[in-house]
């Protein structure tokens, strides 16, 4: 009973100092790119939207802890800036401006990105990631395998993961939910089922509150009320138990959830360089 107690008095303690001294959190939102759908029918296999078309959003975000810099997603590649659409093509991405130069505008420059965080291994999801070769690589575990996987799957291109899968920088294949800087401000969470290793991440702000960034758990706030999956995802019940997991969390914390594909979600956090705090 004396262990028991000394131990609850150790973890009350605990937390209280972690309060005391909480870290600094911002959060930014970058524009990391569009994609012209032209049949979206591709983004659910219950025929909910059969000869419609939507431009998707491709967000990425900056995480500032204190002084360390975390960035989440790197969009798509910069081979794509100032790509003309193709409105015939089933889906045509395109970019306004790479990573490095927003950055700029908030006198961040690429070698302070110490941390970057992939939610999956798709293209529009790692394309700019090689321009912070400096950072460690977060991304799941089950995913960075595939990105070893001959044939590839669907989407994947490892050659934006070069300093990492081939180079020797710093790497930590994620396996469960992983508390990113050790107080609780800053959690990757396992969602699989979009790919085999899939994750959100929830962001804990002063001000804000918490905020949920969905990764390609969900793509557009209407897939939730239907439960449209996509047919390229690698495990349908996977991705319906982690669009569960994404909502019913954000319920409970009374999160401010963003779809990281969807214009209107993307809205509700500061247009950039205004912060989030």
């Amino acid at each position: 009973m004396k262990s028991f107690l000394a131990a609850l008095i150790g973890i009350i303690a605990c937390a209280t100092a972690s309060t005391a001294s909480a870290a600094d959190v911002k959060l930014w939102r970058l524009d990391c790119g569009s994609i012209l759908v032209k049949d979206l029918s591709a983004f659910s296999d219950t025929f909910d939207y059969a000869g419609k078309s939507r431009t998707l959003t491709d967000s990425c975000y900056l995480i500032r802890h204190d002084a360390q810099y975390l960035l989440w997603d790197t969009g798509l590649p910069a081979e794509l800036l100032n790509a003309p659409l193709d409105p015939n093509a089933p889906m045509a991405p395109t970019l306004k401006a790479t990573l490095a130069d927003q950055l700029a505008k908030i006198d961040v420059k690429p070698d302070q990105i110490e941390l970057v965080g992939i939610s999956h291994y798709h293209f529009d999801h790692t394309g700019q990631a090689a321009a912070f070769p400096q950072a460690k690589l977060l991304m799941g575990s089950l995913d960075l395998a595939e990105m070893k996987r001959d044939p590839l799957p669907f989407a994947a291109v490892p050659q934006h993961l070069k300093p990492w899968l081939a180079d020797g920088a710093p790497v930590e294949a994620v396996t469960g939910d992983k508390d990113v800087f050790g107080d609780g401000s800053v959690t990757m969470l396992s969602m699989p089922g979009h790919t085999p290793g899939s994750y959100a991440l929830l962001v804990r702000l002063a001000k804000t509150g918490p905020v949920l960034l969905s990764g390609d758990i969900v793509h557009f706030e209407e897939q939730i009320k239907v439960k449209g999956v996509p047919p390229f995802n690698t495990d349908r019940a996977e991705s319906l138990a982690s669009m569960d997991r994404l909502t019913h969390m954000a319920k409970s914390l009374g999160a401010l959830l963003i779809v990281q594909h969807d214009a209107s979600d993307i809205r509700k956090l500061p247009a950039f360089p205004r912060a989030a705090d």
